[in-house]
């Protein structure tokens, strides 16, 4: 087992450890997608039991979540979100992050901002002091709109790269864009939200965390909470 993924399990083991004592009986909870998610579906799965019903982020979640017997559930079928757990591709130290390395950013986007807390699961590998100069911002966007995107991302600067052969599970495509010029992480996520045809970037500044556990190669996880 390498470093990257013990760090991976400590972080999703304490997000369990953390929701523990606080599930009631009727709580509904949001989850993301990527690996570190896989960790902690995995964790998960002796506090089924305990879960209302659970929202995922992707149909690759849903399935997880159903294989390990979980009560999965549609976000329109649910009273709203208690806790959503969801991994980063990178953090700064308010708690913004970047995501949509797996491509579910917009569901997960909208899973984060409907639920009352979002916790963060995180190695200390994604922890960066300048969010999108050091990192891939993907932006996913309607199929008819791509080219039309990409160009005004470049002529702001930025370098979108279509990721070519990919398919969102709400059948839209994915730009992953490098040097995106920019303010603020959120002056950036509303400037691309305002181009016709995105339909959601992979900027969570305007829905930042409210917990990160971050877990170092030792095993030792961090609860940090955001730093205005």
């Amino acid at each position: 087992m390498t470093d990257t993924e013990d760090m991976k399990r400590a972080a999703a083991e304490a997000a369990v450890a953390e929701l523990r004592d606080k599930l009631q009986p009727d709580t509904v909870l949001g989850v993301g997608t990527g690996s570190t998610v896989a960790h902690f579906i995995t964790a998960l799965r002796p506090l089924k039991g305990l879960l209302d019903k659970v929202v995922a982020s992707s149909d690759a979640t849903a399935g997880a979540l159903r294989r390990n017997g979980l009560p999965v559930a549609p976000l329109n079928d649910v009273h709203g979100i208690d806790f959503y757990v969801d991994g980063t591709d990178a953090v700064n130290r308010r708690l913004e992050l970047l995501k949509g390395g797996g491509g579910a950013l917009t569901r997960e986007k909208v899973l984060a901002t409907a639920a009352r807390q979002f916790l963060c699961i995180a190695g200390e590998d994604k922890w960066t002091r300048n969010l999108c100069a050091d990192g891939t911002v993907v932006v996913e966007v309607l199929a008819m709109a791509r080219s039309y995107v990409a160009r005004r991302i470049a002529g702001a600067g930025g370098q979108p790269r279509y990721r070519e052969g990919f398919v969102t599970d709400s059948g839209h495509q994915l730009l992953d864009v490098t040097q995106l010029p920019m303010t603020t992480p959120l002056s950036a996520e509303q400037e691309l939200n305002g181009i016709p045809g995105v339909v959601a970037n992979g900027i969570f500044a305007a829905r930042r965390a409210d917990l990160l556990l971050l877990a170092d190669a030792a095993g030792k996880v961090r609860r940090l909470t955001p730093e205005d």
